[in-house]
């Protein structure tokens, strides 16, 4: 199907026209980071989730919704293809837990003028907010968050710099050609099995220019002009007005419908 371009635009704020450019990637990148919230909640719903072209524009674009990475960034590079970026996707696996997952991250290669970048959209409360080269040991200082890669075992790996000067392994992948079905299987088991992060918790993060706010839970983190600010989210009705303010996800359910979490976690 033909991918609505001037949709996706007018639902993120990015350009429309011009040809593809790192000036643009940064702008289409930066742009769906802060429109398009890192969610899980049709997980939490127990409707699955749903790939095909078709369910993710409707998803995200027309009823304006978030998603997770299989999702935000499926969607992300049918949006770059669309401009002509010579762009595809990679899995990669989270190393955020200490042990490496499987293959349950999806992100994208940009190939500009020779020079390879990685672009992601969908990493949640660590997500870069532009391209980083795929070169080992550049910085890429992206507002309050600086990023590297460092070759790995498993090929390369993202690192994040910590407040303390040391480095945090986020994910690591290598250049293997992905196909249809390798994402099938990584969404499936993300998005089902009882072992994964997203179906035991409700997530959220929504990135700002200013900052980010981050859900777990009940538990809500606002990051702005270097100060951290932790509130607690009601139990009842209210839990569902509240995503639409600080997250702008507006649920076609009943509060009753989400599975339900312990109040305590944290």
């Amino acid at each position: 199907m033909e991918f609505p371009l001037d949709e996706y635009c007018q639902r993120t704020g990015a350009a429309s026209t011009g040809a593809a450019s790192l000036e643009l990637l940064e702008e289409m990148q930066r742009t769906q980071l802060y429109a398009m919230p890192f969610e899980n909640f049709d997980i939490q719903l127990g409707r699955g989730i749903d790939l095909s072209p078709e369910h993710l524009i409707d998803k995200l674009i027309r009823h304006r919704r978030g998603g997770y990475c299989f999702e935000l960034n499926g969607l992300f590079l049918s949006a770059l293809r669309s401009i002509g970026f010579e762009a595809r996707p990679l899995l990669a696996r989270v190393h955020v837990g200490g042990e490496p997952t499987g293959r349950g991250h999806q992100l994208s290669l940009v190939t500009l003028s020779g020079r390879e970048w990685i672009a992601d959209v969908g990493f949640g409360g660590a997500c870069p907010r532009a391209p980083i080269p795929l070169e080992h040991g550049i910085e890429s200082i992206q507002g309050h968050q600086t990023f590297r890669l460092a070759p790995h075992e498993l090929g390369h790996m993202l690192q994040l710099k910590l407040p303390d000067g040391e480095w945090q392994n986020l994910y690591s992948f290598d250049l293997t050609p992905v196909v249809p079905s390798d994402i099938t299987y990584g969404n499936h088991f993300t998005s089902t099995h009882p072992s994964s992060f997203f179906t035991s918790a409700r997530v959220a993060v929504r990135s700002t220019p200013e900052g980010q706010s981050r859900l777990f839970n009940f538990n809500v983190t606002t990051l702005a002009a270097g100060e951290e600010l932790t509130e607690q989210l009601p139990d009842n009705d209210t839990y569902l007005a509240e995503l639409r303010t600080r997250f702008g996800i507006d649920l076609d359910a009943e509060y009753s419908d989400l599975q339900t979490v312990p109040t305590g976690a944290t």
